[in-house]
């Protein structure tokens, strides 16, 4: 008879087959497990980002600071409390479906009203079960409409926060949305740099518009220079919706964003933009307007924390409607033209997930 102890427990073993088998199936593969520190080692931890301009995340109320009128009971689009309450809940399954029935860690939104449209998303859906917080400020954009940031506190902490406002020197009258910029930590050890974007609109025409965007990617670019003067491999993640695609000079040339890690100041995690993909559709054509891009850093994996392969585009079926003018698919919208369509918004959401280590 021979006694063992093993991982505080007593074995008698009475025979030689016991005494073999024990040493096949527990010794041999407790040594080798013993012998091999990177069997010890956790897995990483993903967590995901996404970001999702809603269209017009409007309230029924009136806000006489904003010139918030087509979205009112009386206003042209017929705007009433029943209709907000169906866009909110639209909302809040849309980000339970990109986070595949948990919400993404990290969520950049456009197109919000203020932040009561916030706090019904947050607080007033099951929604409220995950104890997300909210970083929003207001912003000047004649609309009212501003971006937010909304996050899993039980994976980021937020530091502080900042907006960054756009004065146009060119058109002092003309007001845009502020990019908000938040400093945070991610499980309480790696800082990052997060800059949610949403850039003046095409409206008017793309070449007559062009200047605004380009001043804004030129005062984004002086403050991500400013993380790089400090930090060169700083962690930063810009997100939004640019008006502008991968290609066009206020992305590729003044923000120098693209896909080479080396000499671009960020690197696009967009798909290229053949316009057979898109996250809005415009004139029969797919465009990528909301995008991702991280400083090189952030595509290094033997860092603490690293982003791997592209972006990607979430069109779940529910998302889209047949395209009856332009043929295909095309996003179901809030409204088409001026009638009410019951629909989600006319841009796909974005997402792509993070590793740490």
């Amino acid at each position: 008879m021979t006694q063992w102890i093993l991982m505080g427990k007593c074995f008698i073993i009475s025979d030689k087959k016991s005494k073999v088998l024990l040493f096949v199936f527990f010794i041999i593969p407790l040594f080798i497990f013993t012998q091999n520190p990177t069997l010890e080692k956790e897995k990483p931890v993903v967590f995901r980002l996404m970001f999702y301009n809603v269209e017009n995340y409007f309230d029924s109320f009136d806000d006489t600071l904003k010139n918030d009128n087509e979205f009112l009971p009386k206003g042209i689009r017929s705007w009433n409390y029943a209709r907000f309450l169906k866009k909110r809940n639209n909302i809040y399954k849309t980000i339970m479906a990109v986070g595949e029935w948990e919400p993404p860690a990290l969520i950049g939104l456009s197109e919000i009203e203020n932040r009561f449209v916030l706090n019904q998303l947050v607080y007033e859906t099951p929604f409220a079960k995950f104890d997300y917080r909210i970083v929003h400020e207001e912003s000047p954009d004649l609309r009212g409409i501003d971006v937010a940031l909304l996050f899993n506190p039980k994976i980021i902490q937020v530091l502080n926060h900042q907006t960054i406002s756009i004065d146009f020197p060119f058109a002092p009258e003309v007001k845009t949305r502020d990019i908000l910029y938040v400093k945070a930590l991610v499980l309480g050890r790696d800082t990052l740099h997060i800059f949610v974007n949403h850039w003046p609109s095409r409206y008017g025409g793309e070449l007559n518009s062009e200047p605004r965007r380009i001043y804004v990617a030129q005062q984004l670019a002086k403050y991500i220079d400013s993380l790089f003067e400090m930090n060169k491999d700083a962690a930063i993640v810009v997100m939004g919706d640019f008006n502008d695609y991968p290609f066009n000079s206020s992305i590729k040339d003044v923000l120098n964003a693209g896909k080479n890690s080396n000499i671009n100041r960020l690197f696009n995690l967009m798909p290229e933009n053949d316009f057979s993909i898109g996250t809005n559709k415009f004139q029969g054509e797919w465009g990528i307007l909301d995008q991702i891009m991280v400083s090189p850093a952030l595509l290094l994996e033997d860092k603490s924390i690293f982003v791997a392969g592209e972006a990607q585009i979430f069109n779940a079926d529910f998302l889209l409607q047949e395209d009856s003018k332009f043929l295909g698919r095309m996003p179901f919208r809030t409204f088409l033209g001026m009638k009410y369509h019951n629909g989600f918004s006319d841009h796909l959401p974005v997402f792509v997930d993070f590793y740490i280590k």
